[in-house]
């Protein structure tokens, strides 16, 4: 995610270093590169243009702080520039209403479907809501069939009357269900099309005006750029939503949908989806992705996840485990549980200040755990709590169960054993345990800069 960008702009402040002020001269051409780092970004021509003639006029004749080096100037009056350009402060969801109607928006292939899934879940897991999802999507096939697989995965009930065609009264009746059988939040899911069309807009226009939602929320595929921003625009003026949400920030995005989409709207992106994982679901913070942008990572919203996964009675327990040097796989097991729950690995690693940088060309894959946990899954009971018997003969034996070499496995019982050495040292709870943990599995098989491939 913004991987190209955060390169070009890396080289854009290099202009400036060894310089001992900012002037007119290097900041010219400075800013020639940030422009054109935000024209590679598909960011439209025009903000672009507007944004570095605010930096400039910034910039120009700032001296510089003995403690600072006019690069380091440069890139905090982007960075500053950056969150106001993605809407300055995060803007929450409203939840107001008995019960609280929120009507999803967007094209066909944006996805609407899953978004409404991990806002379900997000609604019932962090905010103590009961949720009802509602199947309005009459035309696409599998739309509802979708909805439901969604619903059983999160424990979420999805209202739907496939033989009705009509998506004003299957919203209404939604309603009126939610009402009667104590839901606090509807979520309608509505069709989309492959393109904007008359039909497309009356339609949702209808159901809009039917069942006034205290939340209108449009959903827009980040991969598709400016198109993006011209999609978003044209639903605004039709429903006159209330914020955006962009999906697959995952994949290869160059990020100009992001960036650009609150100047041209007026209208604050509320969420992220970075994964296909329900709980692959952000509230999008404006200066935490500026500093991921500009390489700074975003520890904070690594912290967040990690405390998310934090169980305190677990972590007792494990204190003592470790505390009577009676850590074992079978709790090792349990901490990669943890951490695939907090997300993808790529996205983690783009969290840690200097890491996205550090390891552009490196494949981080999301099964990056699937050969320890094969080798530890290759383990007798006893030998996953005690791993001190494992010996050559036992070794062979866990090498030809899990399909990896003997080599491997004496690799992960090393790095094992270095682990649970640094774990005694650890101190305090939830994330920073965490952290050092991860830290602590650099160059572990599997992982990047490990022994597995």
């Amino acid at each position: 995610m913004f991987q190209n960008l955060s390169d070009k702009l890396d080289k854009a402040f290099h202009i400036l270093k060894g310089h001992g002020k900012i002037t007119e001269i290097n900041v010219a051409e400075t800013l020639k590169e940030v422009r054109r780092a935000l024209l590679d970004a598909d960011v439209n021509f025009k903000i672009a243009k507007d944004f570095t003639t605010r930096v400039k006029e910034k910039a120009l004749g700032q001296d510089v702080l003995t403690t600072l080096q006019p690069g380091q100037l440069m890139v905090k009056i982007v960075k500053d520039e950056l969150t106001e350009l993605m809407g300055g402060e995060a803007t929450g969801i409203n939840l107001s209403g008995a019960p609280t109607v929120i009507l999803m928006s967007g094209l066909q292939g944006s996805g609407k479907t899953t978004f409404s899934g991990k806002l379900a879940h997000y609604l019932k897991t962090k905010k103590n809501k009961k949720p009802l999802l509602v199947a309005c999507d009459i035309y696409r096939p599998a739309a509802i069939n979708q909805l439901h697989v969604v619903g059983e995965q999160i424990g979420v009930e999805v209202y739907s009357e496939p033989e009705n065609k009509n998506p004003v009264d299957i919203a209404q009746k939604a309603i009126q269900h939610a009402k009667s059988n104590g839901y606090n939040v509807v979520i309608v899911d509505t069709a989309g099309r492959l393109a904007i069309d008359e039909q497309m807009m009356n339609e949702i226009a209808q159901v809009h005006q039917a069942i006034k939602p205290q939340e209108t929320l449009f959903v827009v595929d980040a991969m598709t750029g400016q198109d993006a921003v011209n999609t978003a625009k044209a639903f605004n003026d039709r429903l006159d939503f209330d914020g955006v949400i962009l999906t697959k920030l995952d994949g290869d995005t160059r990020g100009g949908a992001a960036l650009t989409i609150k100047s041209v709207v007026n209208k604050p992106i509320k969420f992220i989806g970075t994964g296909e994982k329900m709980e692959a679901l952000d509230v999008f913070y404006p200066s935490r992705m500026a500093d991921r942008i500009l390489g700074m990572g975003d520890v904070v919203s690594l912290v967040e996840r990690a405390q998310e996964q934090y169980n305190e009675e677990e972590a007792r327990k494990l204190q003592k485990k470790i505390a009577k040097n009676e850590f074992g796989f079978d709790d090792f097991l349990a901490q990669i549980q943890q951490i695939k729950k907090m997300g993808s690995m790529k996205d983690l690693v783009g969290m840690i200040p200097g890491a996205g940088k550090a390891m552009k060309d490196v494949e981080i894959e999301d099964d990056a755990f699937k050969h320890i946990e094969a080798i530890i899954y290759s383990m007798t009971p006893k030998e996953r709590s005690k791993p001190a018997i494992i010996d050559m003969k036992r070794k062979t034996r866990i090498a030809k169960g899990s399909g990896r070499k003997v080599e491997e496995v004496n690799q992960l019982l090393k790095q094992f054993e270095q682990m649970s050495k640094m774990m005694k040292m650890m101190q305090g709870p939830g994330g920073k345990n965490l952290m050092r943990m991860m830290g602590g599995m650099k160059g572990m098989p599997g992982m990047p800069g490990g022994g597995m491939r």
